[in-house]
């Protein structure tokens, strides 16, 4: 990707500046909203990336679309993006900002896949489990495969818990192949 140097130091600036103001929370949901209303509007994402349009423009859209919304840290990113002339990276700056401030406070990235969307109750009890676990919080993503067939999956980090009934079919049928069964005809 292109410019990432450039916009991990932007972030950790941020992420600095932040801390400062004691509001990197809130300027990581910001960060959060920016690369969700980009990803999901390709007609800002072009705007943002096209090299014709004039920054005052693309800093004015920006304006109309987060002030209010967002955090004063954010804005200020947003108008120095355009005095810099790097209003471009504006998205991959946020999604950066994400990554570190979850490192900066143990956030860790967990995944649970099931065979059904899970509820939100069974989501807490989740979370609360990878924190007794790990010691560290975690965002929880659910995957949805029904191949499991049932129960889950579960990935911290580079750890993986598997609790598939696909998994217990697959050890038992190893179980199985491995048996010497002697016909008593």
């Amino acid at each position: 990707m292109k410019d990432t140097r450039a916009a991990l130091r932007y972030a950790k600036a941020i992420l600095n500046l932040a801390k400062d103001s004691k509001s990197e929370t809130k300027v990581n949901d910001d960060m959060l909203l920016v690369v969700k209303t980009i990803s999901e509007n390709k007609d800002l994402d072009v705007l943002l990336n096209s090299p014709v349009i004039k920054s005052s423009d693309k800093i004015e859209v920006l304006n109309s679309l987060f002030t209010g919304k967002v955090n004063n840290v954010t804005l200020g990113l947003f108008h120095l993006l355009e005095e810099n002339k790097r209003i471009d990276l504006l998205q991959v700056i946020a999604k950066k900002y994400a990554i570190i401030y979850d490192f900066d406070k143990h956030i860790l990235e967990a995944k649970v896949t099931t065979a059904v969307p899970i509820t939100a109750a069974l989501e807490k009890q989740v979370l609360k489990k990878i924190v007794d676990l790990t010691g560290d919080k975690a965002n929880l993503v659910n995957e949805v495969n029904p191949e499991i067939l049932g129960g889950f999956i579960l990935r911290v980090g580079d750890i993986q818990y598997d609790a598939s009934i696909a998994n217990h079919l697959r050890q038992l049928r190893k179980e199985f192949d491995n048996q010497d069964y002697i016909s008593k005809l």
